[in-house]
């Protein structure tokens, strides 16, 4: 009895071929696997377990459990860095949102859509590293010789000391909002080009003001584009790191070493020589940052279902 071949339908050929296409897609996304793996994972792991030890003197390193995680939780200067963290999050975070939404509308208009100045003028400052400008804005701040200070003496005043205490946090909320207000804006500005041109005829036709468009029309239509910026700010607020380490060297005596609590870990890995507890400090960074993220992508995602 002779066998009877059957050949392969078509269905059998579409399903290896939609196989061999995962394959591939799994082979494109395996690069950035290997870097998330090595960049992120694997050091927190180790983080985490270097958390788990104390140093000594005498003996190397002993198990503690966690204890250094539960004195972190404790710790009174890692919630002074929290609660300046959070000052400059609540400060900041709207007022950029704001000025770079009104910046992009504006932008956006019939007057100066076609205009590339503006647009130049508003990114330029993103082109500025953190270090740069916080040194720049230092001499800008500056009492005696500085650009405030030169303004007020013409007028006979006294600039205020924008270095002191009091008013530290808010010379780090504008430096923080001339770097990155640029970028945000361009971001906003993209999401308004994307739109289609026929919904604000519609609403012109209607009758509708430059105004009642852009509250009623464009803004509800970048919904998700001002909640993913939201999200980086936030998280850049409560990662705030190179602006208060460059303020340190110009005036230690206002921004010390637990000023926040990136800048807490750093002294207390490389100044304190103390890597197992700034290892979990830096795990409690991660989880209370990851835990407010969290909560703010709920809240968007509710808003940009309405």
């Amino acid at each position: 009895m002779s066998a009877v071949s059957v050949s392969a339908g078509p269905g059998s050929r579409v399903k290896s071929r939609k196989e061999r296409l995962q394959h591939i897609g799994m082979l494109w996304c395996l690069p950035y696997v290997i870097v998330f793996l090595g960049g992120t994972i694997i050091p927190m792991v180790y983080a985490f377990y270097l958390g788990l030890f104390k140093q000594q003197m005498i003996g190397g390193e002993q198990f503690t459990g966690f204890a250094n995680y539960i004195r972190a939780l404790k710790d009174p200067l890692l919630w002074d860095g929290f609660k300046r963290v959070a000052v400059f999050a609540i400060i900041e975070v709207p007022l950029m949102t704001f000025l770079a939404l009104l910046a992009a509308l504006m932008l956006d208009s019939q007057r100066i859509r076609h205009v590339a100045i503006p647009r130049i003028l508003l990114f330029l400052p993103y082109a500025v590293p953190n270090v740069i400008a916080a040194l720049m804005w230092s001499y800008i701040y500056g009492t005696d010789y500085g650009l405030i200070g030169q303004f007020f003496r013409l007028f006979n005043g006294h600039a205020p000391n924008m270095m002191s205490k009091e008013l530290m946090i808010f010379a780090m909320i504008n430096i923080s909002i001339w770097v990155s207000m640029g970028y945000n804006t361009l971001i906003y500005y993209s999401s308004l080009k994307a739109l289609p041109e026929e919904l604000y005829e519609s609403a012109r036709v209607d009758g509708a003001s430059e105004f009642r468009i852009a509250w009623s029309v464009k803004i509800p239509q970048i919904r998700s584009s001002v909640v993913m910026t939201l999200l980086f700010n936030i998280i850049y607020a409560l990662q705030l790191f190179n602006t208060p380490s460059m303020m340190q060297t110009i005036a230690p005596e206002v921004v010390t070493s637990y000023y926040t609590p990136n800048l807490y870990t750093y002294s207390l890995a490389f100044s304190g020589n103390d890597l197992n507890y700034a290892a979990a400090v830096s795990l409690v960074v991660g989880l209370f940052t990851m835990i407010i993220i969290t909560v703010v992508k709920t809240l968007g995602n509710r808003w940009e279902e309405r």
